[in-house]
Formats: C-alpha cells, sequence, structure tokens
C-alpha cells in the first residue's frame, strides 16, 4: 500500500467521479457516435444475491481486472483522493487502464473495494464503455498481487444521476467481501458532459491461484 493510511470508503464525496464524465468523444461530434449502454431497470438490485458468498481473502492489492461478458481486460492503478474529497480518476490519456481506491478496501478483503474508469476519453470508448450493458449474473475477476485472483459474481447494475447518487449504498462498508465498479452514465449534455454514473454491484464467491 505504499505506506499510505488506509480509511473507509465512506471518506469519498458525492462528486465522485465527476472528472470521469466529460465526455469528450461524444462532445468531438465523431462520426457514427453512439451513446455507451445504459442498464434496464431489469438489472436493478431485486433482492438477494447472484450467488453463494465466498469466505473473505487476505489483503492483497490488485492488478489486473477483467470482465469477460464486455470483454474487459485492464490493469489497475491506485487512486487517492482529489482535494475536494471526490475520488481521483485514471490518467484519460489510457483508455484501457482502470483505478482502485487504494487507501479503502483490496478486492476480495471483507468490505467494500471500489474500482472505477473512464467510459470513454477524446479518441473513443475507453474501458468501461460496455459497463451499462453488465447483466446480473456476469462474473469479474481482479488478480492480485499475492499471485490470486478474487472472482466476484454480479448481483446489480444500477445508473444514478449526480445528484441522486447514493454514497452510504455505493460506499458503504459490508459485512462481507464485495466491488463497486463505477463509470459515467445516464443522460449526457455538451454543456455537462454526461449527467450520472453506472454503479455495478457485485460480491465475492470464489478465489483460485
Amino acid at each position: 500500500m505504499r505506506g499510505k493510511k488506509r480509511r473507509g470508503n465512506t471518506a469519498i464525496a458525492a462528486v465522485t467521479v465527476a472528472a470521469l464524465c466529460a465526455g469528450a468523444w461524444l462532445l468531438h461530434g465523431a462520426a457514427g457516435v453512439h451513446a455507451p449502454p445504459q442498464p434496464s431497470p431489469a438489472e436493478a438490485r431485486a433482492g438477494g444475491s447472484a450467488g453463494r458468498a465466498a469466505p473473505a481473502l487476505p489483503p492483497s492489492p490488485p492488478d489486473r481486472i477483467r470482465i469477460p461478458s464486455i470483454r474487459v481486460d485492464a490493469p489497475l492503478t491506485g487512486l487517492g483522493l482529489t482535494p475536494a474529497g471526490s475520488l481521483d480518476v485514471p490518467p484519460a490519456g489510457e483508455k484501457n487502464l482502470a483505478g482502485w481506491y487504494e487507501a479503502g478496501t483490496t478486492p476480495g478483503e471483507r468490505g467494500t473495494a471500489i474500482v472505477a474508469g473512464h467510459v470513454d476519453n477524446a479518441e473513443g470508448p475507453a474501458v468501461f464503455y460496455s459497463l451499462g450493458a453488465l447483466k446480473r449474473g456476469a462474473v469479474i475477476e481482479v488478480d492480485r498481487r499475492d499471485g490470486g485472483t478474487a472472482v466476484f459474481t454480479v448481483d446489480a447494475v444500477e445508473v444514478y444521476g449526480v445528484k441522486d447518487f447514493p454514497d452510504e449504498k455505493v460506499y458503504g462498508a459490508a459485512g462481507r467481501p464485495e466491488l463497486r465498479v463505477i463509470t459515467c452514465g445516464g443522460g449526457y449534455s455538451r454543456s455537462t458532459g454526461y449527467q450520472g454514473n453506472v454503479v455495478v454491484f457485485a460480491h465475492l464467491t470464489g478465489s483460485r491461484h
């Protein structure tokens, strides 16, 4: 963890990933551009988890995230907080790069781990462009520096407007290993960019070495 003091995810402010949401690709009016997919109401949390929970793993920083059903296979970089208290973001120029909140829970550890990434950049779709197309029951794999892989199952995929972002629901403490994957979504305006966030809720259902 490079000597950083870890703290609860609830320290993250509501303005979480505003810097992810400029929508530069759409703003530049590229030919044939389509907005990224958004989750349907059927993918929202409907009670009950999509798979049995697995025992928590020891803390270990993550190196890579894979979501096979939407063809995500990306390295992870550590993210901190901005001076305003929002979650920082990966460099916009690196389209196949996601980040994790390294002062919080590591993926697979008991608690709520946070991963975020861009939906697009000025050149086109970025790492989480298709996140809104993810379905309940899909698998997310996170490679860890201890040589293991934490396997998560998606419980819900939801979209929230910026003003309605549920901090406690997304970042609140969990009694089991959980994962949130966040990018931009909702409506799009040329003046403000994306007007919300897509959030994937998942929990640990397995691991392998």
